[in-house]
């Protein structure tokens, strides 16, 4: 018997199929997407952190040199006051004598006995000629040692002014590096600051956790010494600045760069040290790491742009950068250079 069964529509079995396919695609995309991990929308905190010291660095090498360029500029300017006081002084005392050879021609043609000598010229009494002719050359050696007086101090007046010419041209072009320097270590610093914002809050907050935890490790790897002399002095008095800020060129007493900290320490211990790492390198006697004791002077880096007090145990304290202040730190973190025993 045939069978009677009613074919299915040819455009609903379309239908049917089309449904089913794009369900599957649809499942499919759902799956990848669960699937597909998150495309990084920035450097992660580890990337950050290395190009953030690195720009610390850089800023550190413009602070140093800002801070050379500052010191040569007060270093002018004292000398500028100094010269300008000579000249001021010279211009006085070549007035005076001036006045003195005008004096001295004067009183060639005055009379009625305002000058001793000059009566003694015009008198007529021929017993003292004999007397008159000395007093003439008397004078008249008066009048030249005047005149190469006045000669000498004119040569001396124009020298001292070339040479404050030339220092205020110095102070010029000094003030403008200064300046370039200042700005190249703020603009570091922006940077730095820049891409540190970019991280999450979550991450600036673990960046400052290990910051921390690194720098506890460190004080507590650090041995509690006492050390003697003006060294120790120096050391025990950087110890109670601990935690202090980092600013650079900042010399004290709440907030430090590393050649400032250095400086401020040694001022309390009764020693004068001068201001940059660069200088500081040669104040006093170079040692190597086997010699270091508590309280020396570390300097790291090629370009001797960083500078701490050794601490012992292969630990140094120093103002470190923006991020991590004053701290202890390992002195294998940093390329050292030499020691400086003051």
């Amino acid at each position: 018997m045939a069978s009677h069964r009613r074919p299915k529509h040819p455009a609903r079995a379309r239908v049917t199929v089309l449904t089913a396919t794009a369900a599957a695609a649809v499942a499919l995309s759902a799956q990848s997407a669960v699937a597909a991990p998150a495309a990084p929308s920035g450097p992660g905190k580890d990337e950050v952190k290395s190009k953030v010291d690195a720009l610390y660095e850089e800023a550190e090498q413009a602070t140093e040199k800002s801070n050379g360029a500052r010191e040569h500029q007060a270093e002018l300017e004292k000398e500028i006051a100094r010269l300008q006081d000579a000249v001021a002084r010279d211009q006085d005392e070549l007035n005076d004598l001036r006045n003195t050879l005008g004096s001295l021609a004067t009183a060639q043609y005055r009379g009625g006995g305002l000058d001793p000598s000059v009566a003694l010229l015009l008198s007529g009494d021929p017993e003292t000629y004999l007397d008159k002719a000395s007093t003439l050359q008397q004078l008249s050696g008066r009048q030249l040692e005047a005149v190469a007086r006045i000669q000498a101090k004119q040569r001396a007046l124009a020298q001292q002014r070339q040479e404050a010419a030339s220092k205020l041209a110095d102070l010029d072009a000094t003030r403008k590096e200064l300046g370039e320097k200042k700005k190249a270590a703020q603009d570091k610093l922006a940077e730095a600051q820049a891409l540190l914002n970019t991280l999450s809050a979550q991450d600036r907050g673990r960046l400052k956790e290990e910051e921390a935890r690194q720098s506890a490790a460190g004080q507590k790897a650090a041995p509690a010494v006492k050390a003697s002399g003006r060294a120790g002095a120096a050391l025990a008095a950087a110890k109670t600045k601990l935690g202090s800020a980092y600013i650079m060129g900042a010399t004290g007493p709440s907030a430090y760069d590393c050649s400032g900290l250095t400086q401020w320490a040694y001022g309390q211990a009764g020693v004068g040290i001068s201001r940059t790492t660069y200088t500081q390198a040669n104040d006093g006697t170079r040692i190597g790491r086997s010699q270091l004791q508590p309280g020396d002077l570390v300097f790291f880096y090629d370009d001797l742009h960083h500078v701490g007090l050794y601490a012992g145990n292969n630990m140094t304290l120093h103002a470190s950068n923006p991020r991590g202040g004053v701290k202890y730190e390992s002195m294998d973190n940093m390329p050292f250079q030499f020691g400086v025993r003051i």
